[in-house]
Formats: C-alpha cells, sequence, structure tokens
C-alpha cells in the first residue's frame, strides 16, 4: 500500500470513530481532498484509493490541473470504476474568477459577500445552472480570514433571495491555527447552531444540507460537532511521521 492509500485508510478510521462519537454513521461524512500544491501524479494516486472530492483553494493552480486529472479514468490501471471526480473550491474567490470557477467546480465553499453571490448568480444564469454554494461565517472573528460575521448571516440570506441561481446548500468556516483541535470547538459549534437558525427561518431554495468545517490538525473535533464535510490536505499527501 503506497503512503497515500496508507494515509486515507487511517483518516477514514478516524472519521468512522469520530461520526460514531456523534451519533451518525460514517457513510455520512464526505471527505475533501485538498490539493493545494499538489502534483497530478499524488492527485491521481488519492483518485486510486478512493478519493472522489478533490479541493482547490486558487482558481489559477486549479486549471493547471483540471484537463489533466478530469476524467481520470482508466480501470485497468486504478482498478477503479469508471467516474469523474467532483471539484471543489475551498479557497477565497474573487469575483473576476467566477466565470472559469464555474466551470470546473461542482461546489464553491467559500461565498462570503453579497457581491460575489450576485456574480456567481450572474453567471449561472447566463449558463441556465443553478450553481451549489456554501457560505462562509467567519466564527473565530480572526481579522486575516474571510467570512461574514455571524450576527450578520439571516439578513445575508434574507438578501441572497434576489440572486436564486446560487444555490445556497450549507456553511462553511475555518478554525484557527493552534496545537490543541478542541481550541475550535467552539468555532464549529457555532457554525451549527447559525445552521440551526438559518433552517428555522425556512428560506425558500435554501438548504443546510453542508457543514464544511475541520481539516488535518481538527477534523474529528469538526465532525463531532456536526460537520459532514471535511477538508483534508497535509494528513493525506505527508508521510506519516511515526
Amino acid at each position: 500500500m503506497n503512503s497515500v492509500a496508507s494515509n486515507l485508510f487511517s483518516i477514514n478510521e478516524r472519521i468512522a470513530r469520530a461520526a460514531e462519537r456523534s451519533n451518525r454513521t460514517p457513510d455520512s461524512i464526505e471527505l475533501v481532498a485538498v490539493t493545494k500544491g499538489r502534483s497530478v501524479p499524488e492527485i491521481h494516486a488519492a483518485l486510486a484509493a478512493g478519493v472522489t472530492n478533490i479541493g482547490e483553494n486558487r482558481v489559477q493552480e486549479a486549471q493547471q490541473k483540471y484537463a489533466a486529472v478530469n476524467p481520470v479514468v482508466d480501470p485497468a490501471r486504478s482498478g477503479t470504476a469508471d467516474k469523474t471526480c467532483q471539484w471543489h473550491l475551498v479557497g477565497h474567490l474573487q469575483r473576476n474568477k467566477v466565470k472559469a470557477a464555474l466551470d470546473m467546480f461542482s461546489l464553491i465553499h467559500s461565498v462570503d459577500s453579497l457581491r460575489l453571490l450576485a456574480e456567481i448568480a450572474r453567471r449561472s444564469e447566463a449558463q441556465a445552472r443553478r450553481m451549489k454554494v456554501l457560505i462562509q461565517v467567519n466564527t473565530t472573528r480572526e481579522t486575516s480570514k474571510y467570512g461574514l460575521n455571524s450576527e450578520d448571516l439571516l439578513a445575508f440570506m434574507a438578501d441572497a433571495q434576489a440572486y436564486p441561481t446560487a444555490n445556497i446548500i450549507g456553511l462553511m468556516t475555518m478554525g484557527q491555527l493552534s496545537p490543541s483541535p478542541d481550541a475550535n470547538r467552539p468555532a464549529f459549534a457555532l457554525l451549527r447552531s447559525l445552521a440551526e437558525k438559518v433552517e428555522a427561518e425556512g428560506f425558500p431554495g435554501v438548504t443546510m444540507q453542508y457543514l464544511s468545517m475541520g481539516m488535518t490538525n481538527d477534523f474529528e473535533v469538526a465532525i463531532e460537532e456536526g460537520a459532514n464535510l471535511v477538508r483534508i490536505g497535509r494528513a493525506i499527501f505527508e508521510p506519516t511521521v511515526e
């Protein structure tokens, strides 16, 4: 078993245990393999090991890889079924990159302003589609991070009703860098609470299907607090240190 496959096996076991602790099934949690700075062969190795969701931080970097990776399949080589992976944009999106993003990504995790949502809606309407998006919330109050303030979320959702071709299906947040995974538990719990408030308002066309939170250092805590999309890069691609 190669290192990527071995790392994924370990990660999936940890995801399963965290899901069980939160009284959910492991298959209710989706893994997004974050491939920022990773090569096409590394991405192929992850896909051969069972990854189905690829996450990129920047549109430009994704463009360099997308054609080489999608579609991925060579069943004789990989032993996997013929399928095309789903691409997720997990980093900040500039409005002038929206058109290019819509050409590649099936889900944008990082919508953080009404102007960006409006541009996604405009471009989606021109393509006769509804682009799936998550709204990014800054639950740690760090000035270095993008995202809405938590107290502004409900008003944002009300204003978002003007842009139905941007299909809001959940929320995203980023924890703070900390040696203690539990340091981010309050931020993750806050996002879950916000999702419950959005659901209670019953905004037409809005669902809270996904909570995208948790990365290599804290994904287990995120799952315990309700995450069902976890964004993991380093733990997949870097050798495990014994």
